[in-house]
C-alpha cells in the first residue's frame, strides 16, 4: 500500500527530480567523450573556425549556443606536407625558375597543398563526430583579400597568390564536404563579429579571452582569431546574420 503523506510525496518527487538530473548529466558526459546515446542520438550543432597562415591554420571547433560558446577542440591543421618543403610557399619556389618550368612546380604542389587541407579537415570532422558533434559551417579569418594580379612586385605578389591558394582550397575543401565556408579579413574581424551577435566589441573580445580559460595550450593571436571564426560560423547558423 502506498503511504499518501506529504512526506512521502516529497520525498518520491525528489527522488524523480534527482534522477532526472543524473540522467540528464550523465547523457551530457556521454556526448562530451563521443559515447553514442542510442541508435537515435542527434549530434549537437558545433563550427569551426581557422586563422588562416602560410601552409597551416589554427583550427578551434565550438559548440553553441551561440550566445554562449563552449570550447571543444584547438589544434594546428598542416596545409602543407612536411615532406615537401616547398609546399608551405609554393610560389615562392617558382620564383627561380623559368616560366614554364615555374608554373609545373605550382600545378604539382596545388595538389599536395588541397590533399594536405582534406586530410585536414577531413581529421577535424571525425573528431567532432566521434564527440558527438555536427560541424554545421566553418569560417576562415584571413590577412589580405588583395587581388594578386594587382600587385606588381613579384615576391609580394607571391605571397598574395600563397594567401589565396592556403584560404581557396579551405572553402573548397568545405564546400565539397556541404558545408558552407565564409571568409573575413583578420582588420575588423572583432566589429564585425560584435555587430552579428548584437554586442560590443569589447564583450566579443573578453568572451574569445575567456573561451581560452579552458584550453591547456597557449590562447595568443591565432588561437583567439579562430575562435572568433568559429563564433562567427555558429552564429551564422544559429540566424545571427
Amino acid at each position: 500500500m502506498k503511504c499518501l503523506s506529504m512526506g512521502c510525496t516529497r520525498r518520491r518527487s525528489l527522488r524523480r527530480t534527482e534522477a532526472l538530473w543524473s540522467y540528464l548529466f550523465s547523457s551530457l558526459e556521454c556526448r562530451r567523450e563521443g559515447k553514442v546515446l542510442g541508435r537515435n542520438a542527434k549530434p549537437l550543432p558545433a563550427a569551426l573556425g581557422f586563422r588562416v597562415k602560410s601552409g597551416w591554420a589554427m583550427a578551434v571547433l565550438l559548440a553553441g549556443p551561440s550566445a554562449s560558446p563552449s570550447l571543444l577542440r584547438c589544434q594546428a591543421a598542416l596545409l602543407s606536407d612536411p615532406q615537401v618543403p616547398q609546399s608551405k610557399q609554393p610560389y615562392h619556389a617558382a620564383l627561380v625558375l623559368p616560366e614554364k618550368e615555374g608554373g609545373a612546380i605550382v600545378k604539382k604542389l596545388r595538389k599536395v597543398i588541397g590533399d594536405a587541407a582534406n586530410r585536414a579537415v577531413s581529421d577535424l570532422l571525425k573528431q567532432a563526430t566521434e564527440a558527438g558533434y555536427a560541424v554545421r559551417g566553418a569560417a576562415l579569418v584571413v590577412g589580405s583579400l588583395v587581388d594578386p594580379a594587382s600587385l606588381h612586385n613579384e615576391h609580394i605578389r607571391a605571397h598574395a597568390l600563397e594567401g589565396q591558394l592556403f584560404r581557396t582550397v579551405l572553402e573548397d575543401t568545405f564546400r565539397a564536404q556541404g558545408i558552407s565556408c565564409k571568409v573575413f579579413l583578420e582588420k575588423g574581424a572583432y566589429a564585425r563579429a560584435a555587430a552579428m551577435l548584437r554586442a560590443t566589441e569589447a564583450k566579443a573580445k573578453r568572451t574569445i579571452t575567456q573561451l581560452g580559460d579552458s584550453h591547456k595550450g597557449s590562447w595568443r593571436a591565432e588561437e583567439k582569431l579562430a575562435a572568433l571564426a568559429a563564433w562567427m560560423a555558429l552564429t551564422m547558423r544559429s540566424g545571427g546574420e
